[in-house]
Formats: structure tokens, sequence, C-alpha cells
């Protein structure tokens, strides 16, 4: 599986047959021009959305022609399964800011689960349906999402091998949320890639849980 940041909560996931999967585009300039991280231009064979907000769902902005999933339940992409895990963008069950997916995609080598704007700690039923994953992608920056406790303990409960945080406060986000620092400092072990992508399998994944923190490519 290889894994690319564009920014923000956006990633491109290609499996190992070959699927191109778009998670959480965001459209370029939303928000008052807050959102400055630059438009996704590349094709993908499945885009899904954990929700329908400008910096996650903005499926149209996505050329070709691929399958787009918002809220994604249950889908097989070649040999990719998609499962979505329906949960709330906020503490108080979606009362004030709806429901979130938490998006599942499983290669057959790997299985990641993408949180998307996950705005509680999780549950043991939760858990127990998202089931074992190897690689988590968790917003950490607090006010729209969990914060950075929240965030780990969340990783705590999944037991990923890899951690890789997303929305956060950067150059290009200029949303009221914490940059990563506070989230890093909760982790034992900690990887900074000078680059966006970062490639894995079952065979190469770190002995010990690592929060690989990827950099951005728009």
């Amino acid at each position: 599986m290889r894994l690319t940041h564009y920014a923000h909560s956006s990633f491109l996931v290609e499996a190992q047959d070959g699927t191109r999967l778009i998670l959480d585009p965001y459209r370029h300039g939303a928000f008052d021009g807050a959102l400055k991280c630059g438009p996704i231009d590349e094709p993908a064979d499945v885009v899904l959305a954990s929700h329908a907000h400008d910096d996650h769902g903005a499926t149209d902005t996505i050329p070709g022609e691929p399958q787009v999933f918002v809220h994604p339940v249950s889908a097989r992409v070649g040999s990719v399964q998609i499962t979505g895990i329906e949960v709330a963008h906020d503490e108080a069950g979606g009362s004030k800011r709806g429901k979130n997916t938490i998006m599942v995609i499983d290669d057959g080598d790997l299985r990641l689960a993408h949180l998307g704007d996950l705005g509680h700690v999780l549950d043991a039923e939760t858990v127990k349906k998202i089931g074992p994953v190897d690689i988590v992608l968790v917003p950490v920056g607090g006010f729209f999402t969990i914060d950075h406790n929240e965030a780990a303990a969340v990783v705590e409960s999944l037991a990923p091998r890899v951690v890789v945080p997303m929305h956060y406060k950067t150059a290009k986000v200029d949303f009221p949320i914490a940059p990563i620092d506070q989230f890093l400092r909760t982790q034992a072990t900690v990887r900074q890639d000078p680059g966006a992508t970062v490639e894995l399998t079952k065979a190469t994944l770190p002995s010990e849980r690592t929060t690989i923190v990827l950099q951005d490519c728009r």
C-alpha cells in the first residue's frame, strides 16, 4: 500500500492491485480562503468522503469519472474492500456538526482506517466494528475534532502499527485548530519523513507502533 498526503485530511491510497483511492478531498480556497492547499489534479478510481464539508467532501473536484462514495457503507473495487462505520463529528452524537464516517480500506495486505472528522473517543462497540487495523489516519488538531489527548486515546484503543496525524494547523490550513506538536508529545516513537509518500507492506511494518509525519504535497 502506498500512501500520499496531499494536505489537511486528504490522501491518495494506492492499493497493492493498483487501485487508486482519494480520501477526503478538500476544496481549494474554501472557507473564505482559509484552505490554501493547492488543488488536487490527479485522477482516481475511487473517491471517498467521510462527510460533505468542503474540507473533506469536495468529490466533484477530482478529474475523470471515479466512483464516488460519501459516507460509504460497503463497497468493493478491484481487490479492495471499503467499509464505513458511522460515528459523530462532535461529542454530542452529531447534534452540533452532523455525522462522520470512519473509512476502512482493506487491500488484502494491509487495513487502513481514515477517521475523518471524528469528534469523540471510541467506545468498545465501535472499536470492534472497525476491527484490527495496521494504519490509522487520525485528526489531532481539536476544536472541530478530537484534540491531541483524545487522539492519543483513540490510537491506543485501535492499536495500529502506523499512525499518521492529519487535520492540524499549518501555513496552508488557517483554521482555529492546534498544530501537530502537542499530539507528537503523546507518542513514544515519531518519524518525521522528508516527503509526502510512504510505502508499506505487512512485511515492512515497523516492529513497534510508529507515528509517521508526512509532509504536504499540495
